[in-house]
């Protein structure tokens, strides 16, 4: 407040010390009297001192009167210390409400730009003793960086910086420079990398300046499409992995999980696996489709192939000749009533007989293919589980075809 008046003696003259100035009067219920007459005229104030432009940073607004702001902006790699932007203050005496701001070159931290800039402390004077100083690299997914030194002085041998390339201490290490060379450009393959400054008790030195860029980062070679089978996975970047299934039938060759590895060439962690049908083997599934071997090529070596299906006690087993394109007589299925070549024969598949479907009253069925050293071929039979139950008034055993429990 510049003053509270009243009475008939004149106030002295006052000034102001803000751009705006507000006015009160109050009368009240009783005597009136003559008033005030009062006039005012603009006059120039003082502004507040420049403000000091830090170092390594730069200030952006020219006038400092009165409620007059300027900010302030620090260069790549150095951090803003105190507040961004001050204010002019009205008063007496003129002054900023806070002190201008300080730019540092800080010791670690997380690094979330596209492209940066990452100094050792205090550049480009000497860094101080006793430094352990870690800075994150955290790029959006598929994105890799690529560093470049721009300038590189520290105590040989004691004080080092390493470059890794992950988040981890563990990570892979690029990179361990310690001395005055400097140190050529280096190449990330991972979304994250670590940047790791140390320094000792003794001498120091200037340090390092680096600059980093994202780069994209390629994709494992597309799996798909997977013949006989079925790829699931979200994507082939880095550190993604797919997962790889055989169609019924078919048997898995290879690893089932594959994962998309680290570096310039991206490739996955193992051979793709492929899917083949087996010469043979014990199948468990209560439907499904025994397959000649290769399938759908052409079986191509003289060989006997032997399947034992296995379905739950108290079951049948019905199999049924969907596909056969082979040697009339050279090569056939032949189909036994139980796990051995003892057991009864249920009967034959070739092309020299017209049988197209076989039902078992054991719950297994052995299947053995046989075919000679002429042309290859191909064939297909599907199998499924039946019920079997007990005809009381024939006493014999009845199959249900179709029904499954």
């Amino acid at each position: 407040m510049l003053g509270s008046f009243s009475g008939t003696t004149v106030p002295a003259l006052l000034n102001s010390t803000s751009n705006q100035l507000y006015l009160h009067f109050y009368s009240d219920i009783s005597v009136s009297a003559a008033g005030f007459h009062l006039e005012y005229k603009t006059v120039g104030l003082s502004s507040c001192p420049e403000p000091t432009v830090p170092s390594n940073g730069v200030k952006a607004g020219e006038r400092y009167l009165v409620n007059d702001v300027v900010s302030f902006q620090c260069e790549p790699g150095y951090a803003l210390q105190g507040h961004a932007h001050i204010s002019c203050m009205p008063g007496t005496v003129r002054r900023w409400n806070y002190p201008p701001p300080l730019c540092i070159a800080q010791c670690g931290g997380a690094v979330e730009e596209m492209e940066g800039v990452i100094l050792s402390p205090g550049f480009p004077g000497n860094y101080p003793s006793n430094m352990d100083c870690s800075w994150k690299i955290a790029l959006p997914v598929g994105f890799g960086a690529h560093i470049q030194f721009l300038n590189f002085s520290t105590e040989p041998n004691h004080d080092f910086i390493e470059i890794r390339n992950g988040p981890h201490e563990t990570s892979r290490m690029m990179g361990r420079f310690s001395g005055s060379e400097l140190p050529g450009a280096l190449l990330s393959t991972s979304h994250e990398t670590t940047v790791y400054f140390h320094s000792d008790h003794s001498q120091n030195r200037p340090g390092f300046k680096l600059e980093y860029q994202a780069y994209e980062l390629q994709e494992c070679p597309d799996p798909e499409p997977f013949a006989n089978g079925i790829v699931r996975g979200a994507g082939y970047n880095v550190g993604q992995s797919v997962t790889f299934e055989c169609l019924p039938g078919y048997q898995l060759t290879g690893h089932p999980v594959l994962t998309c590895q680290h570096g310039t060439n991206r490739n996955w962690d193992h051979p793709l696996p492929r899917c083949e049908v087996p010469c043979g083997g014990n199948i468990t599934s209560s439907n499904g489709t025994v397959y000649s071997p290769g399938f759908p090529s052409p079986y191509s070596s003289s060989q006997d192939c032997a399947w034992l299906i296995t379905v739950p006690i108290g079951h049948g087993i019905r199999l049924n000749l969907s596909l056969l394109q082979t040697e009339p007589s050279g090569d056939f299925v032949t189909v036994w009533d139980g796990p051995q070549q003892t057991a009864p024969q249920l009967g034959v598949f070739s092309r020299s007989l017209a049988k197209k479907t076989l039902h078992s009253s054991s719950n297994q069925a052995l299947l053995k293919f046989h075919r000679d050293a002429a042309m290859g071929g191909i064939f297909a039979i599907a199998f499924s589980e039946l019920y079997i139950y007990l005809n009381w008034k024939w006493g014999k055993l009845d199959l249900v075809p179709g029904s499954v429990l």
